[in-house]
């Protein structure tokens, strides 16, 4: 069966929708999903929660968690929080500036900056956040708890305290010192 306006032979065309570049500017990485259940006088509402991390492997990265009646609406609150809640990270030579050490409740996260070449060495819900940052080389410890959600908000609040270093100026050797010459003597 073919269309009036198609003749025998050419295919169909559909119409393409243009890509958003909010869809493609971040990437998204779900850390946890929970299923979460409260009692209520006729019983238990379940519902659903995500913990989501997004970044641009640029320095911009962002977490949130939400909660939804099913998988989607949790994943997609958990993505607009997380795209208010974004930080800028500095990135000095593929890895952070220097080594920073915080607690955020019973996590404790160790971040320390690596040589060229070392790459992410770090474990489970910390690695997906320095890797959406786009942070190559660092070394990490997670010393606390071993709570996904916690240690990603720990990283966050780490990666938050991370200061830009600005390279030291040299110091002069005399070549921007202008030469004295001979004074000019005024006339009295």
């Amino acid at each position: 069966m073919t269309n009036n306006n198609q003749k025998k032979g050419q295919k169909k065309e559909f119409r393409k929708r243009p890509a958003n570049k909010e869809d493609k500017e971040f990437d998204q990485v779900l850390i946890d999903l929970a299923r979460v259940t409260r009692v209520m006088a006729g019983g238990k509402r379940m519902r659903f929660r995500a913990c989501l991390v997004i970044g641009d492997r640029k320095g911009r990265v962002g977490s949130a968690v939400a909660k939804g009646a099913d998988v989607t609406l949790a994943v997609n609150k958990a993505l607009a929080k997380a795209k208010k809640n974004l930080i800028n990270v500095p990135i000095c030579n593929e890895t952070i500036p220097h080594e920073v050490n915080i607690k955020f409740g019973a996590a404790r996260i160790l971040l320390k900056p690596a040589s060229k070449g070392t790459g992410i060495i770090a474990g489970g819900a910390v690695r997906s956040v320095l890797h959406l940052t786009g942070i190559s080389n660092v070394v990490a410890k997670i010393l606390g708890t071993n709570n996904k959600i916690n240690n990603v908000r720990a990283t966050i609040e780490a990666l938050k305290r991370l200061k830009r270093l600005e390279p030291k100026p040299k110091p002069n050797s005399g070549k921007d010192v202008k030469k004295k010459g001979p004074k000019k003597q005024e006339d009295k």
